[in-house]
């Protein structure tokens, strides 16, 4: 268990400092989303090693998927629906909490963002929607409850 402590470390500072950097500037930098994914398969590789697998196809299936919709998107509309940086930390999401939690991932981060935006709608009326939405801090946030869940799970 001590061993995991400072991946689990790294895990929660690249998660912060992405969601920060989301709401900030509407991006979510490589130099962040690099790093997370190869800490998340290195983690697998050195502390789960039998989970390595499920790690690497999680962070192929969350880079895949995001990507079809970013680029279906972009083919049907002519512009971005979603930011391809929203891509890379599905990707390394993915590796952190491997395949299965992937739907489940998405399907909070939705609904977070869902919620969030609707409650802005009602309190603030419809000038404070804000377009684009920032989709990186739901995704984070949606990767803790995820880390939550493992974690008390002992998975």
């Amino acid at each position: 268990m001590y061993i995991d402590l400072p991946f689990l470390l790294i895990y929660v500072s690249l998660s912060a400092l992405l969601l920060v950097q989301d709401l900030r500037t509407g991006l979510l930098p490589d130099k962040f989303t690099c790093p997370l994914l190869w800490s998340g398969l290195i983690y697998h590789q050195c502390c789960r090693p039998a989970q390595s697998s499920e790690a690497l196809w999680g962070a192929v299936a969350g880079y895949g998927a995001f990507s079809l919709f970013y680029w279906g998107y972009r083919l049907l509309f002519r512009q971005e629906g979603l930011g391809f940086g929203d891509v890379k930390f599905l990707a390394a999401l993915g590796a952190w909490h491997r395949w299965e939690s992937l739907p489940l991932l998405v399907l909070l981060a939705a609904g977070m963002a869902c919620c969030l935006t609707g409650i802005t709608c009602v309190w603030c009326g419809r000038q404070a929607l804000k377009n684009p939405l920032p989709f990186g801090p739901y995704l984070a946030a949606a990767g803790y409850v995820i880390g939550g869940i493992n974690l008390l799970q002992g998975v």
